[in-house]
């Protein structure tokens, strides 16, 4: 508990110090979850022609207060609701991909990305409060958080459509043709990769946490 603490406290005095690094950092990689896959998929496949946000959003409200079915199971569906998807359309009809965001991935990839704002506002105010070998390890440290978000860019899982599997990690999209067991593989070790990426940075915001915090009291002494 004592661990805990000191890494909260470390991380409110980073978010006090820092709140624009942290806001900064948390929307670009938010947007990079997003933009990525469409930028490949266009890439790749064929460029993006249609866009929209569900039309059955603005009745959300009303389905939750309608009485057809109890609350509880209402709310189980709604991590499953799409909120946008775009696409581009096929020569011979359909679609030839489509990319969907529903709540899990808004949930995932707020939860994912706030992480990484927290880990470098840490940084940056870590980076303030050291010097001499603990500055040059903080360098380090730096270039590993933008090493790590770049592998949980490309490594985060995704809905996609027209792909032989329904999630699959974004470097999956360049893969195009291959075999749906492969696709299905991928689909497994992205999932795989979104858990252990999410437990590195928990571990790693902690530890920044406790040292901002550590050495923020020792410059008080």
């Amino acid at each position: 508990m004592r661990w805990v603490g000191e890494a909260l406290r470390g991380a409110r005095t980073a978010l006090a110090a820092h709140p624009v690094v942290f806001a900064s950092v948390t929307l670009a990689v938010a947007a990079l979850n997003v933009a990525a896959p469409v930028a490949i998929l266009s890439a790749v496949r064929k460029p993006l022609d249609f866009y929209t946000f569900n039309p059955w959003l603005k009745r959300l409200p009303e389905y939750l207060a309608s009485d057809d079915a109890r609350l509880a199971e209402k709310l189980a569906k709604l991590p499953d609701l799409a909120l946008f998807w775009v696409s581009a359309g096929s020569t011979y009809g359909g679609a030839e991909w489509g990319f969907a965001v529903d709540v899990t991935d808004v949930g995932r990839i707020l939860v994912v990305s706030a992480l990484f704002g927290l880990y470098f506002a840490l940084w940056r105010r870590y980076r303030d409060l050291a010097s001499g070998g603990a500055a040059r390890a903080l360098h380090r440290g730096g270039l590993a958080g933008a090493a790590a978000t770049v592998f949980g860019v490309s490594t985060g899982a995704c809905s996609v459509t027209g792909c032989g599997a329904p999630v699959i990690p974004v470097l999956g999209l360049a893969f195009v043709g291959l075999e749906s067991g492969t696709l299905h593989f991928l689909a497994a070790s992205s999932r795989v990769a979104t858990i252990a990426l999410l437990v590195v940075l928990v571990l790693a915001v902690g530890h920044l946490g406790c040292s901002t915090c550590a050495v923020g009291e020792n410059g008080r002494k």
